[in-house]
Order: structure tokens, then sequence, then C-alpha cells
């Protein structure tokens, strides 16, 4: 029989052993006096993992959900007006000017309904794995505020009057509140570790 290459060889149980200083631990492989080990170096520090943020992100959806139903309901107790009506109308003057819809008062239907749909679509995001959802908390967080402000002003116009208010605003009420809660929840939760 003929001896073959060396390097065309197969690889087959039964090779000879293995001699030199490979053996001996110092060559490439080997730890001591020779090389770095080739093990990998492991850590016992946590690993930042990504995830949903549950919790803020059903609280930005339920904020939406308030704002789509304050559209069915009757905000101020005195006229019929629901939530729609007073939308489209504030969607009207939006072409008077803004400095006029701010005069006018109108500027807090679209900013509540609006806003509510805002932080329906950044609590769907929160579900979404990521290290930490703190950017789509801050945004949420200043929608949330707006929204605040709006329902907060025609209270305030009306002395803190609940009376004069129908269940449609109290909608809106939940609008801000749920809004800021699940804000603050995405803001305040740092990066989860394992």
């Amino acid at each position: 029989m003929t001896e073959r290459d060396p390097s065309t060889r197969q690889t087959a149980p039964g090779l000879d052993l293995v001699t030199g200083a490979s053996a001996a631990g110092t060559g490439a492989y080997g730890a001591p006096g020779g090389s770095p080990s080739t093990r990998p170096d492991y850590s016992d520090r946590p690993v930042a993992v990504r995830g949903p943020e549950s919790l803020g992100g059903l609280l930005l959806i339920l904020a939406g959900i308030a704002a789509a139903v304050s559209l069915a309901l009757r905000w101020v107790t005195g006229n019929g007006e629901n939530g729609w009506r007073l939308l489209r109308r504030g969607l009207d003057e939006v072409g008077g000017g803004f400095s006029g819809l701010l005069d006018t008062g109108w500027w807090q239907p679209p900013a509540v309904v609006l806003g509510g749909g805002v932080l329906f679509v950044l609590g769907i995001l929160l579900w979404l794995p990521a290290r930490t959802h703190r950017l789509l908390g801050l945004l949420a967080l200043l929608v949330s505020a707006l929204a605040v402000a709006a329902v907060a002003v025609p209270l305030a116009a009306e002395g803190w009057q609940p009376s004069a208010f129908g269940i449609g605003f109290w909608f809106a009420c939940a609008v801000g509140v749920l809004g800021v809660l699940g804000s603050l929840k995405a803001l305040l939760t740092g990066r989860r570790y394992r």
C-alpha cells in the first residue's frame, strides 16, 4: 500500500497521538506559558435584554380608546353636542389660523382626540421589544401634558364644577390621566437585565 500525502488524509478515528509542543500544553492551544487559552471569557455580569413595556403600552392604548369613546358622548351638559361635532368644529377653526384657534378655545377637542390617537399608536409601539422605551415614554408624556391642559382649561373656566360637563368630557379627562400614567411607566422603567 502506498503512503498518501499527509495533507490529503481524511480525519478518521484512531489517528496517531499528538506529539510535540502542542501535546505539552505550550503550543498555540496550551494555556501555561504559551498563548492564551481558546476558552471564551465569560462574565458574571447581567446582560440587557429586549422586551416590551406591557403596562405602559396598555395604559396608552386605553387612553386612545377613551378618546375614541369620547367622540360618541356629550361633553357639555347644556348643549347636545357630542365629541365628534366638537372635533369637527375645532378642525374647522384651524383654517382661521393658529392664534385664532387659541383665542376661541376650540383647540381643546382636537388636542384631546388627536392626542389620544397618538397615544394609541405609541402604546402599540411600546409593545415592541426594545432595551428601553424611554424615548417613546417622553413623547407620550408631552402628548399627555397637552391633553391634560386641554381638559384643565375648561374645568378652570367653569370654576371646577363637575356638573357643567357630560360623560364624554370625563372620558376626555381619562385620556390625559391614562396617558400620563402610561408614559411615566415607560419613562421610568430602565433596562431589564438577565
